[in-house]
C-alpha cells in the first residue's frame, strides 16, 4: 500500500506544482452530486482495504477506496452496522465518498449524521503531506475536531485516506406503521412524537401516507405500537431500503432539491410534489432549479437551506449561499489545507 500512498503523493504534488486541478474519485456514484467535477481524476479504488474492525470497540477503520458494500458485509456478521444508513448508490460506492459526501439515510434523525460517527481520519493534504486526526476509539477527544470537518467536504480539503467510524449493533427488534393524514397534521404528530420516549428510527410523509419505523428492545417496540395505533407498513424493509438508496419512485424526477429545515417548520407552500423525511427535518422538493430564489428564500425564511440535489442544469449552484462569516471560514480551511486549490475546485461553491 505504501507504493500506492506515494503514487498519490506524485500526482498531488505535480498538481500543485502545475497549479492544475484533481478531481478526487472513488466509485463515481456521485459525480452528480455537488456541482460538476473537473480536474484530471486521482482514483482512490486502488487503496483499499479494512484496516481494523474491532466488534467489541464497535470500531472500523478502513483505507478510502473499500467498497462501502464490503463494510457492510463485514459489519453484518458482527450484527452491527452504519447507523447513519448512508445511501448505497451502486456497488461502486466507497467508505471514502461515503464521509465526502456525508449523506445520510431514514435513521439519520435519530442516530445522528455521518460526522458524529467519526472518530479520525488520515489525510493528504495539497502538499501531499500525510496527517492523521482523532483516533481509533471513541474517548479520543483531544485537539480540533478536523476528522468530523471532512465529513461533508467533497474532497475540497484534501484526499481523506483512511476513516475510523464508530457503529452500532443491529435493532433487537423493529416495526413498521402507516397512517393517512395530510401534510400539516404529520408534521405536528412527528413533533409531538419526538417530545415522547418512542423508539422512532425513521419517518416519511409521502401523498397523504405518514409511514413510522419503529427500532430497540422488543419490549419497546411493542409498547410504541399498542400506543400509536396505525396499520402494519406491507413490504417495510423494502419501503425503507427505496429510501435509504433513493429506489423510490418520488425520486425518478428531473430536477430535485433537499431542504433542511427545523423539524418544527410549519409546512411551506412549495410548487412540486414534496416527500418529508426526518421528522420534517428533511423535505425533498420535486421543482425546477428554475425556481431557485424562490425555493431558498422560503426555505431561508423557516431558518434552513436548500440544496438543488440532482438537476442537468445546476447553473444556479447546488449549495446553498454561504453567510459571508462562514464562507471566510472555509475560504481559510481550504487555504490552509490546499494553497493551490488544486482539489475538487467549485465541486462545493
Amino acid at each position: 500500500m505504501q507504493a500506492i500512498v506515494e503514487q498519490f503523493q506524485t500526482q498531488v504534488r505535480g498538481a500543485t506544482t502545475a497549479k492544475t486541478a484533481l478531481r478526487i474519485r472513488g466509485g463515481g456514484t456521485k459525480d452528480w452530486y455537488g456541482n460538476a467535477p473537473v480536474g484530471a481524476v486521482l482514483d482512490t479504488r486502488a487503496y483499499s482495504g479494512v484496516v481494523a474492525y474491532e466488534p467489541t470497540e464497535l470500531v472500523v477503520t478502513a483505507r478510502c477506496g473499500t467498497p462501502l458494500a464490503e463494510i457492510e458485509a463485514l459489519l453484518a456478521q458482527q450484527q452491527q452496522m452504519l447507523a447513519f444508513e448512508p445511501p448505497r448508490y451502486g456497488a461502486g460506492s466507497t467508505i471514502g465518498g461515503v464521509v465526502a459526501s456525508a449523506l445520510s439515510g431514514p435513521r439519520r434523525a435519530s442516530a445522528g449524521a455521518v460526522r458524529d460517527f467519526m472518530l479520525g481520519a488520515v489525510l493528504m493534504d495539497g502538499q501531499g503531506e500525510v496527517l492523521r486526526f482523532g483516533g481509533q476509539v471513541m474517548k479520543n477527544v483531544a485537539g480540533y475536531d478536523v476528522s468530523r470537518l471532512l465529513a461533508g467536504s467533497l474532497g475540497t480539503l484534501g484526499l481523506i485516506m483512511e476513516v475510523s467510524l464508530k457503529v452500532l449493533p443491529l435493532p433487537v427488534r423493529e416495526a413498521s406503521l402507516r397512517f393517512e393524514m395530510g401534510e400539516i397534521e404529520a408534521l405536528a404528530k412527528l413533533n409531538d412524537w419526538a417530545g415522547q420516549p418512542l423508539p422512532i428510527s425513521a419517518s416519511c410523509w409521502h401523498r397523504g401516507v405518514l409511514s413510522l419505523r419503529l427500532s430497540g428492545a422488543g419490549a419497546a417496540v411493542e409498547a410504541a405500537q399498542r400506543k400509536l395505533g396505525g396499520a402494519a407498513l406491507p413490504e417495510a424493509e423494502a419501503f425503507w431500503t427505496s429510501l435509504r438508496d433513493q429506489r423510490h419512485g418520488f425520486f425518478d424526477c428531473a430536477s430535485l432539491w433537499r431542504l433542511s429545515l427545523p423539524p418544527q417548520a410549519s409546512a411551506m407552500v412549495l410548487n412540486g410534489e414534496q416527500l418529508i423525511e426526518w421528522g420534517g427535518a428533511q423535505r425533498w422538493l420535486a421543482a425546477d432549479a428554475g425556481a431557485a430564489p424562490q425555493i431558498r428564500a422560503n426555505a431561508a425564511a423557516a431558518g434552513g437551506h436548500a440544496t438543488l440535489f440532482r438537476a442537468a442544469d445546476k447553473s444556479v449552484g447546488a449549495f446553498h449561499p454561504m453567510a459571508p462569516a462562514v464562507a471566510r471560514v472555509n475560504q481559510r480551511l481550504c487555504q490552509e489545507f490546499d494553497p493551490a486549490g488544486i482539489f475538487n475546485p467549485g465541486r462545493m461553491y
